[in-house]
């Protein structure tokens, strides 16, 4: 059973946990979650003080949408400076998703647009209902992204398609996203909370050393010439096995005391 997680948020989001799962939900419906600088904050705050014993997270949002990205309400007139500074204020934040304490589990539904797809490329899995779209219209609005989608998005999609999206404002439907890359798994309008909230628990059971090495090496690995991936690799691995926790599993399963991999 979830119950509220105490936290220092703001109004724009909703905090709770069911065991070792921790639920953050964007809560800003009447905006169709977009996001200002009030939510990053809150958003960096939340994955910065995650409680021990959280071992997975699940970002997820009330109402029709997931985000309609930054909210353009906010945007002021700023310097070179001060336009610096705001970016870099999400790198901050996302940087606590992508590699922060747990891995995070998005739930995409409705408009995933501008920032809020950004937000949702720092996750490490994103599961998308049918009704999600994407779009990234901020050459329409005389701006560029500013929350990483430089660096996150052509990684996912390529750097072709995403000068596509922002060229020319086009938007992708769920399926074109799943097809692309945007999403890993897409369910029926409905179900995306309990998928996302089933694969975290998943993540949850594993041991936490190993949920740290994927998280933390495998994109750096993937992104080293090979000869440094290669070490880094047998580093990883190394440190991984020799933990306690993996040093039992891995008897428990010689012994027959554990699940094979079937087909599912």
């Amino acid at each position: 059973m979830a119950a509220a997680l105490k936290m220092n948020l703001p109004s724009s989001l909703k905090a709770e946990r069911n065991e070792a799962v921790a639920i953050l939900r964007l809560a800003r419906v009447e905006k169709r979650n977009s996001l200002n600088d009030e939510a990053i904050l809150g958003i960096e705050t939340f994955f910065t003080s995650l409680p021990d014993g959280i071992k997975a997270v699940v970002l997820a949002a009330e109402g029709e949408h997931f985000s309609a990205g930054l909210d353009l309400a906010e945007l002021k007139e700023r310097d070179i400076a001060q336009g610096i500074e705001h970016s870099q204020s999400w790198h901050r934040a996302f940087e606590r998703i992508q590699f922060g304490k747990v891995p995070v589990v998005a739930v995409l539904h409705g408009a995933v647009v501008g920032g809020g797809l950004e937000l949702a490329a720092a996750a490490h899995i994103r599961v998308a209902e049918r009704s999600a779209f994407y779009a990234l219209p901020e050459g329409s609005r005389g701006i560029y992204v500013g929350g990483g989608g430089s660096v996150r998005l052509p990684r996912l999609i390529g750097v072709a398609r995403m000068m596509d999206m922002m060229l020319t404002g086009r938007t992708f439907s769920a399926e074109e996203g799943q097809a692309m890359g945007l999403s890993t798994y897409l369910v029926e309008a409905g179900q995306g909370f309990a998928k996302g909230l089933e694969l975290a628990q998943r993540i949850a059971s594993n041991a936490p050393l190993t949920n740290f090495a994927v998280m933390q090496g495998l994109p750096r690995i993937a992104e080293s010439d090979p000869a440094s991936g290669y070490a880094m690799e047998a580093l990883v691995s190394a440190l991984a096995q020799a933990d306690e926790e993996a040093k039992t599993r891995l008897k428990a399963f010689l012994e027959k005391r554990a699940p094979k991999v079937t087909r599912s």
